[in-house]
Order: C-alpha cells, then structure tokens, then sequence
C-alpha cells in the first residue's frame, strides 16, 4: 500500500501547497451545458470536462494556453482509463477515497470542506477523484508492462536498501503574509506594498500572533498551510526557506501580491509519511530524466496509435 499511498501523496503535494494558497479563488461560474468535444475509442470527452480540468490546471497555476492544455490531458487521461480497464489494474473507490482524506487533512480541511472548495473551484469532486484514480493506477500499468520501478517496493524494501534505515527530512509549520495588491493597481503601488512588506518582517509576532499582525495592516491576509515537508516544498519558495535563519523568508512578489513566509516550526522528522515522501522525491528525480518517465510517454504513445481519436 505505500506504494499507492506515496504516489498519490507526491503526486498531490504539488497541488497541495498551491491548493492550500488558492482556494479563496471566486466561486466557479455555473457552465454552459456540455457538449462532446472529443471522442477517444467510443469514450466522449465533453466541454464539461475540458473546463473541471481547466479550472484544476489554474488551481495548479499552469501557464499557457489553459483550455488547449486540459483538452489534451482529457484525450491522455481517456487512453490511460481505457487500458487500466482493460488490464483490470484499477485501484480500488476505497482506495481514491482514502487519498482524498489524506489530502483533505494535509491542508487541514475535512473531506467535506475540500469538497466544498472543489465545488466552488468549479474542479468537482467526481473529476479530482477520477484524476486521482488514474495518477494511482498508471504507473501501476507501467511497471507491469516495462518491470517493476521504485513505486511496486514497499517501505520496507526502501529502508533495507537504505541500511536499515528511515531517511531524515525536515518539517516545516509555515504560515503565508500576504500583501495584497488588485490586479489593476499592480504597477501603481508594487513599489509600495513591497517596501511595506519587507519593513513587517522585523515585527512579525510569532505565527500564534499572526492575524492579529495582520489586523493591524491594510489589506493583509494570512494562511496557515499546515506541516510540509522538505521533499514537498515548491521550487519557487525553497530556497527563500532553506536559507531562512529567523522566523520569516524573503518576500516574493506573485499575482496575489508581496508574500513572505513565517517558518512556525522546523525540525527533523524520520516518521514513516517522512520516509515515504523522501522515497517518492528521489523517485520523481529520477523519473523526470530516467526509465519511468519514457517507459509512460512510449506505452502512451502506443495507445495513440492505435486509438480512434474524433476531435469535434
């Protein structure tokens, strides 16, 4: 089960911090009625899944041409689904449902609260979970087709290999300050905020403190994002934290505004979600270079091949 359980938690962690800052985006606007905008091997994909995975992408601050983006990942997630079928490899609902939880409680949510967020996301709960479902039962059918990788060892074997024993990480407690600047007054006080920003550093309280610093400032909001660990930290903000000595990075400016992080607490962890994460990274590593990542784009390839595909 680690296995499963280490690829969805990797897989999400990517979506989790970013997930954690962006779930007060607007409610989703209602969509038009779907219509069929692809038919992958008698499967059609509709308008309405293009956009759930659309809205998912923004979540995950894809740059580009969003909609193109989605619409080509629902043709891939269409041919993935149908093989996983075909060779039975599917998890199981129990185990999608499981993975939402963890991911739920990771950002200190319920399952019903990110389902509520999904929801107004304008992602939906059947489409995370069916993105999920396939992220946990593909590399599955990688490895059987291509032989076992990293992802079929339990822990066990990964600390065996590791001489008996669980690797290190460090955990983080962080806290988001965010200085919000509106998008229509970005380049009339930038300036400004960022000054403003960096002069709170110096006075920041303490995370237990931390709204009610920010009560005291304009237009300042505060997040808390939970524990994340060194494997999950996004490569934007790794640095500003691994070279923090006080409580708070450096500031950033994104398109929220002026942001900095306060580091509530740091230690080293070995506990077994600290061993799986750690396993995982060092598997991503080696996957974006290696065998994993080709064996994934080959066999998909061969699927397309071989698929009828009728783009409407």
């Amino acid at each position: 089960m680690m296995g499963r359980q280490s690829l969805v938690r990797s897989m999400m962690m990517g979506v989790a911090l970013a997930a954690a800052v962006t779930l007060t985006l607007p409610a989703g606007t209602a969509q038009a009625a779907s219509s069929v905008v692809a038919v992958v091997n008698n499967t059609p994909i509709t308008s309405g899944d293009v956009d759930s995975r659309a809205n998912f992408l923004k979540l995950q601050r894809t740059k580009g041409n969003v909609r193109a983006i989605a619409r080509e990942q629902m043709i891939e997630d269409a041919l993935k689904r149908g093989e996983i079928l075909r060779a039975k490899a599917s998890v199981s609902t129990s185990d999608v449902d499981t993975a939402f939880a963890r991911f739920a409680a990771s950002n200190k949510m319920s399952p019903d609260q990110l389902s509520k967020i999904l929801n107004q996301a304008g992602v939906g709960v059947d489409h995370f979970k069916q993105y999920i479902a396939v992220q946990m039962s593909w590399p599955r059918l990688v490895n059987a087709r291509y032989g076992s990788g990293a992802d079929s060892k339990t822990l066990m074997q990964r600390m065996q290999e590791n001489g008996g024993k669980k690797p290190v990480t460090t955990e983080y407690f962080l806290k988001q300050v965010i200085f919000v600047v509106p998008e229509k007054k970005r380049n009339a006080i930038m300036g400004k905020r960022k000054q403003e920003a960096e002069a709170s550093r110096p006075k920041f309280p303490g995370c237990d403190q931390a709204k009610v610093f920010a009560a005291t400032m304009r237009d300042v909001s505060i997040r808390d994002l939970g524990r994340v660990l060194a494997p999950e930290l996004p490569d934007d903000w790794k640095p500003l934290i691994e070279k923090t000595d006080g409580v708070t990075t450096g500031t950033r400016v994104t398109e929220r505004g002026v942001e900095y992080l306060a580091i509530c607490k740091k230690r080293e962890v070995n506990d077994d979600v600290a061993a799986e994460m750690v396993f995982r990274a060092e598997d991503i590593g080696k996957a974006k270079s290696g065998e994993e990542d080709a064996n994934s784009k080959k066999y998909l390839a061969e699927l397309r091949k071989k698929a009828t595909i009728t783009e409407r």
